[in-house]
């Protein structure tokens, strides 16, 4: 009986896919899946539709899909962590960024609405944004540049540090300047005169008027599993490194330097808590999320941080040969949940590939994330 064959079964990131989905369409929250839009080191981005066909965005954490290039570091955690599998792992990630998106909003934070989460996945709402790296130029850098140092001084007053503040995690919102209504009502007055003056015109064109129009440009904040507390051991380094992101890029992206120093960390310190601001770092920790998983977690994306550099820069070719790798890793470990990679070409990890997915009716075809900028989001090492 030694050699007698076991028939059971394991369980895939394919199969933990379907069980969220699933859980998903019994709550009605979708109906159809459309087009992946974003595929990252550590997450897939889904469009997806309700019953309604509201689009949202689906995002589906995938940890440990580059860890295996550094495997032979890994070993030794990999071994200490008690039979928790990447796929846990993942269900960690998911459950934390989804109380950070929860609590963020019910403060007013700029942050995609988080509406459901399920096993590794979280359905939020589609926000028509484009990332801060995609942006060539901005009418004022110094002002963005000020939002985005105000809103790092906001988390820290809320006692959070967003640990991996960056272009890939910043979207960027046009939305046009609203008039005061007095203009709104001397306008509707003289409509009829300035539309006579531009058919009078022939300089004047539409393209010339979208160019005079106002913007303003608001920065969204996305991607929260790695965000710590104030009172981290680490956490001053963690938000020196988010403010040098943001200066990093300003000099070298629009060629802007900031005349003054900081923000500092021990300044920034000293605002936790201050005229009545929530501690949103105590309130996650409040929600079940238990120090054990807060543990395994953290040292889960450190290692994801590690293996993907300083820049977050990986080429997405490389995604495929760590698949390999893992392959081959999986017959090492003694963990009954390992990942299965071998249907990532299934669920569209090629950007290029026409992704509606037979089984389901198409609610959000490909020409309808056109029609939106966030079809031009590639999350890249966001998400």
């Amino acid at each position: 009986m030694k050699e007698a064959r076991y028939d059971g079964y394991r369980l895939t990131y394919g199969g933990l896919d379907y069980l969220a989905l699933h859980t998903y369409a019994s709550q009605r929250a979708v109906y159809s899946v459309g087009n992946q839009i974003g595929v990252g080191k550590e997450s897939d981005i889904l469009v997806v539709a309700d019953e309604a066909g509201i689009q949202r965005i689906l995002k589906i954490h995938r940890l440990g899909r580059i860890s295996f290039r550094t495997v032979k570091a890994n070993r030794d955690y990999l071994r200490k962590r008690q039979g928790g599998s990447w796929m846990y792992l993942s269900r960690l990630a998911a459950e934390r960024e989804y109380a950070f998106m929860r609590a963020l909003k019910e403060e007013g934070f700029l942050v995609p609405e988080p509406l459901s989460q399920s096993r590794h996945t979280i359905l939020m709402s589609l926000v028509d944004a484009f990332p801060l790296r995609q942006i060539a130029n901005v009418p004022d850098p110094a002002l963005l540049y000020a939002e985005l140092i105000a809103l790092i001084l906001r988390l820290a007053k809320h006692g959070l540090i967003h640990g991996d503040f960056n272009e890939f995690n910043i979207l960027i919102k046009e939305e046009p300047l609203q008039k005061s209504s007095d203009s709104n009502t001397e306008q509707n007055q003289n409509s009829k005169g300035k539309e006579a003056e531009k058919h009078s015109d022939p300089k004047t064109t539409p393209e010339n008027e979208e160019e005079k129009e106002e913007i303003k440009i608001t920065p969204v904040l996305i991607d929260f599993p790695q965000m710590v507390s104030m009172d981290h051991a680490n956490a001053e380094m963690y938000f020196d490194r988010d403010v040098a992101c943001v200066k990093r890029f300003f000099e070298r992206r629009f060629h802007f330097v900031s005349t003054q120093p900081g923000p500092f960390f021990k300044d920034a310190k000293k605002t936790v808590g201050k005229d009545g601001a929530r501690r949103l770092d105590a309130a996650v920790s409040a929600s079940g999320f238990s120090k054990k998983a807060l543990k395994d977690l953290e040292a889960a994306i450190r290692e994801q941080q590690e293996a993907r550099g300083p820049q977050g820069g990986q080429d997405d070719s490389s995604v495929d040969d760590d698949e390999d790798e893992e392959d081959v890793e999986e017959n090492d470990d003694d963990d009954n949940s390992d990942n299965d990679h071998s249907g990532n070409e299934e669920n569209g990890i090629n950007n290029d590939q026409d992704t509606d997915h037979k089984p389901c009716k198409i609610g959000a075809s490909r020409s309808d994330v056109e029609n939106v900028s966030i079809s031009k989001l590639a999350i890249g090492d966001a998400t």
